[in-house]
C-alpha cells in the first residue's frame, strides 16, 4: 500500500483568537501536501495504466479525485471549514480507491507490491483527522486505510504492514503534537487573561489610593484637630469628590480627571505643567525651559507617580523637610528625581509597608512606571532623606 493519511483541522475546528493558532499552519502544509500527492498520483497512474486490467476504471477514480481534491483545498487549509463530514468523505474515497485498486490492477502486480490508485495522498486523510481531533482519531482513520489495504489489496504482506506502521506513527505524533499545542495555547491565554485581570486591579487600586485613601487619611489626620467650618466645608468637598470618583471606579466609568482630559488624551501633553501643582514654599521644581513633551497618558501617569512621592514627603518627611524635583529630558527618556532632607527610612521599611497594606510605592509609583515600560527607583538611609529617581522611555527606544 502506498496509503497515507492527511486531513488538517483544530479541535471542533476552532482556532485562536486573532488567528495566532500554532494549527494554522500545519492545515496550511496539509491543503497543499493533498495538491502534490494528487500529481504524484496521476504521474504514477500514467506511468503504469497500460499494465492495468481495467485502465478505465482507474481514470475514472482519479478524475473524481482530483475534483475532490482541487474542491476542498480551501476546506483543508481552515480548521473552521474542514467539517467531520469533509474528513469522512474523504476517507470514504480513500478506502473506495484503495478496493478498486485490487480489482482494476493485475494479482501479478499487486503481489509483487505495486501502489494503490491514491498512494501517498491517503496520508492527508490521517493527517486530517490527526489536525481535527488529536492522535485518537488518527489512529482510527489509519486503522480504516490499514484494513482496506490488507483486505482489498495484497493481503498482510510485508510492504502493507510497514506502509500500515508508518502511516498509524506519523497521524498519531501528529495528534498528539497537535494535542499539546492546543493544551499550551489554551494555558497561554488563561495566563494573559489573568495577568490583564491583575493589571487592571492594581490600575484601580492606584486610582482608590490615590483618591480615596487618600482623603481618608487627611480626615483621620485631622480629625482631633480643631477646624472650624471653614476646614469641615474642605473636608466634604474632598469627600463629596472622592464618593464619586469611587463611584466611577465601581461603575466602569471614566473618572473626573479622565473626563477632563478625554478630549486631547492622545496629543502629546507637556510634563513640566503637569508637575507645577506640586511646587509650594516646600517643594522646589527644577525642569527645562522648553516643554517636555510625552504621549498624553504617559504624560499624566508619570505626574501621578511624581504626585504619589511628593505626597509621601508631605506625610511622612516631617513638617520643615524640603524636597526638590528635578526634571531631566533625554533624547531616549525623560527622568525625574524627587529628593527630600527627611529622615528616611531603614532598608526593609518598604517591604513591611506592602505587607501591611500600604501600597502607596509599589502600586502609585512602582506600578505607574511598570506599566510605562519605564524604571522607579528609590534610594533611602536612616537620616539621609530618600531620593526617588522615575525614568519612562520614549516612545520607540
Amino acid at each position: 500500500m502506498t496509503d497515507g493519511g492527511r486531513g488538517a483541522t483544530a479541535v471542533g475546528g476552532t482556532v485562536a483568537a486573532g488567528g495566532m493558532s500554532v494549527e494554522l499552519p500545519l492545515w496550511r502544509a496539509i491543503s497543499y501536501f493533498r495538491v502534490l500527492a494528487l500529481a504524484y498520483a496521476l504521474l504514477r497512474y500514467v506511468n503504469s495504466y497500460l499494465h492495468f486490467l481495467h485502465p478505465v476504471a482507474g481514470w475514472i477514480f482519479l478524475g473524481a479525485l482530483a475534483l475532490w481534491t482541487l474542491a476542498t483545498t480551501r476546506a483543508f487549509g481552515d480548521p473552521e471549514r474542514c467539517t467531520w463530514y469533509v474528513l469522512g468523505v474523504d476517507l470514504t474515497l480513500v478506502v473506495t480507491g484503495i478496493v478498486m485498486s485490487g480489482l482494476t490492477d493485475t494479482p501479478a502486480r499487486i503481489n509483487h507490491g505495486a501502489p494503490t490508485l491514491p498512494t501517498i495522498w491517503a496520508a492527508g486523510t490521517v493527517l486530517g483527522f490527526a489536525a481535527k481531533g488529536g492522535w485518537r482519531p488518527a489512529a482510527a482513520a489509519g486503522s480504516v486505510i490499514g484494513v482496506a489495504n490488507v483486505l482489498g489489496h495484497g493481503g498482510p504482506t510485508g510492504d502493507n504492514l510497514h506502509n500500515i506502521v508508518l502511516l498509524l506513527v506519523a497521524g498519531c505524533a501528529i495528534g498528539y503534537v497537535i494535542e499539546l499545542a492546543r493544551a499550551s495555547e489554551a494555558t497561554l491565554t488563561r495566563a494573559l487573561q489573568v495577568e490583564a485581570a491583575t493589571r487592571e486591579r492594581e490600575r484601580l487600586s492606584r486610582d482608590i489610593h490615590d483618591g480615596v485613601l487618600q482623603v481618608l487619611a487627611l480626615v483621620q489626620r485631622r480629625g482631633g484637630e480643631p477646624g472650624g467650618a471653614e476646614g469641615i466645608a474642605e473636608l466634604g468637598r474632598l469627600a463629596g469628590e472622592q464618593e464619586r470618583a469611587l463611584r466611577a471606579l465601581m461603575t466602569g466609568g471614566p473618572l473626573p480627571a479622565q473626563r477632563a482630559a478625554a478630549p486631547d488624551a492622545d496629543e502629546p501633553r507637556d510634563l513640566t505643567a503637569l508637575l507645577r501643582p506640586y511646587a509650594d514654599e516646600r517643594i522646589t521644581l527644577s525642569a527645562p525651559g522648553t516643554p517636555v513633551l510625552l504621549p498624553g497618558p504617559a504624560a499624566g501617569e508619570l505626574a501621578a507617580a511624581v504626585g504619589a512621592a511628593v505626597d509621601n514627603v508631605r506625610r511622612h518627611a516631617g513638617e520643615r523637610a524640603r524636597a526638590w524635583i528635578l526634571v531631566e529630558d533625554e533624547p531616549e527618556a525623560v527622568t525625574v528625581s524627587i529628593r527630600d532632607d527627611g529622615p528616611g527610612f531603614a532598608p526593609g521599611r518598604l517591604g513591611e509597608a506592602e505587607r501591611a497594606g500600604r501600597l502607596g510605592v509599589s502600586q502609585s509609583i512602582r506600578g505607574r512606571l511598570l506599566d510605562l515600560g519605564g524604571t522607579a527607583e528609590l534610594y533611602s538611609a536612616p537620616g539621609e532623606g530618600v531620593e526617588v529617581e522615575l525614568r519612562v522611555p520614549r516612545e520607540g527606544e
